[in-house]
């Protein structure tokens, strides 16, 4: 299982004090946490990102007790299940009973292939664009690097990476409207 692998790696990249790595392990298990509770609250979509953030914490401090001989969708499964038991507990919702809480596989499973195909089309788009436009995309918008950097990876003068993000943001959402 690909997901479990790259968090895996990511986690224990983390506990070896690897900050970057660290950040982008919690960064996608956001978005896996975030499908799993927002099927199972989708009658209360606002406490979703509460929760997101209760179970990351919870996941942060209780990184010490993380076995490397135990899959990280499991570790993580169980966190999350409790801080939405507790949740359901603390909020006395009606039909709590109903919720379903222990398909781990689901947690993991669409919203790595939802993910993945995100990334694909979003790399098709960025393809249609002229370098000076797609990488500043690339290097500011998804990689996270500032435009001074970007400038210098590039060869791009600062203001053409800035210029470089904007019109490459306008056309890809020309294309994505349809109106190439």
């Amino acid at each position: 299982m690909e997901i479990e692998e790259r968090l895996r790696t990511l986690l224990l990249q983390g506990l070896d004090a690897d900050t970057g790595a660290y950040q982008r392990f919690l960064k996608e298990l956001s978005a896996h946490l975030r499908a799993f509770l927002r099927r199972r609250l989708a009658q209360r979509p606002d406490e979703v990102e509460d929760l997101v953030q209760e179970t990351l914490l919870a996941v942060h401090n209780q990184r010490h007790t993380y076995r490397h001989d135990m899959p990280v969708t499991a570790w993580v499964h169980a966190i999350a299940r409790y801080k939405l038991v507790d949740w359901l507990r603390s909020h006395a919702v009606k039909g709590a009973m109903n919720v379903p809480l222990d398909d781990a596989a689901e947690l993991f499973s669409s919203s790595d292939s939802e993910a993945a195909e995100a990334r694909r089309d979003l790399g098709q788009l960025l393809q249609t664009l002229p370098d000076r436009q797609r990488l500043p995309i690339v290097h500011v918008k998804l990689e996270g690097l500032s435009v001074v950097e970007t400038a210098r990876i590039t060869g791009l003068s600062e203001s053409a990476v800035k210029i470089g993000v904007h019109r490459g943001l306008k056309a890809l959402a020309a294309r994505i409207r349809g109106a190439t």
